[in-house]
């Protein structure tokens, strides 16, 4: 049974609220996935919708899931070419004393049999770029909006970490695991154009565990706006 709201839905796309710890995939330990959700999100249509980009088990919020393969092939170009506009709120686990700012870290993943793989700021990795703002302020938690540029994997999270002097709060790579919390990261918001129709625009609403911190629905964010470079990538989250 499907228990999360559908943001977005047509003939070719749905873009679904995805619950936080929800994998996309099934874990190598078992356990409920979004796969599991296959036949129930076909809505009568013939085939199941496939995601088009990803988010960590631990992000909740907008997910992008094509109906068929020219459109999967279609919003992954779009993704690829940066024309997406994606939105993030954050609960940064400390002070953030400025109200915003952007961070250009460039980004390498390590891996070690002890510890498994990360992601690691380093002058040789791949260009990573996130715009960031203070939503919010409550006690020694800071409410962030994040707009990446680019991509990388795990790229809100590690920037957040390097960048803010700050991890997300309930972080285990990052941070510091908080029991009973996941990484507090949230995809509130997706833009993707489309050709000869109206974009898809989705958002999400504040999830409960957010709301439980104090933290309050933000006002809506400005209209987002493509960046003139590009960077091939489609994977922030």
């Amino acid at each position: 049974m499907i228990d999360f709201a559908i943001l977005f839905e047509d003939a070719e796309a749905l873009v679904i609220d995805k619950p936080g710890g929800l994998p996309l995939d099934r874990p190598r330990a078992g356990g409920p996935c979004l796969e599991d959700q296959a036949e129930e999100l076909r809505f009568g249509f013939a085939r199941s919708p496939s995601p088009v980009h990803r988010l960590d088990r631990d992000t909740s919020g907008c997910l992008l899931m094509a109906r068929h393969p020219r459109a999967l092939k279609r919003y992954s170009a779009a993704f690829e070419a940066r024309q997406v506009g994606k939105t993030y709120w954050g609960i940064v686990a400390g002070p953030v004393e400025q109200d915003r700012g952007t961070i250009a870290l460039n980004l390498s993943k390590i891996s070690s049999a002890s510890e498994g793989w990360k992601m690691i700021p380093a002058r040789a990795g791949k260009a990573a770029v996130t715009h960031w703002r203070v939503l919010d302020r409550k006690g020694n938690l800071t409410l962030v909006e994040f707009t990446p540029e680019t991509g990388r994997t795990h790229q809100i999270r590690i920037h957040a970490a390097a960048g803010l002097g700050h991890a997300l709060l309930g972080d285990p790579v990052y941070g510091k695991a908080v029991q009973g919390k996941r990484t507090m990261l949230h995809a509130a918001r997706l833009e993707v154009p489309r050709e000869g129709k109206a974009p898809i625009v989705a958002e999400a609403p504040m999830p409960a565990d957010f709301l439980k911190e104090g933290f309050a629905q933000p006002e809506k964010a400005a209209p987002w706006q493509p960046p003139v470079d590009v960077v091939s990538d489609n994977d922030a989250g």
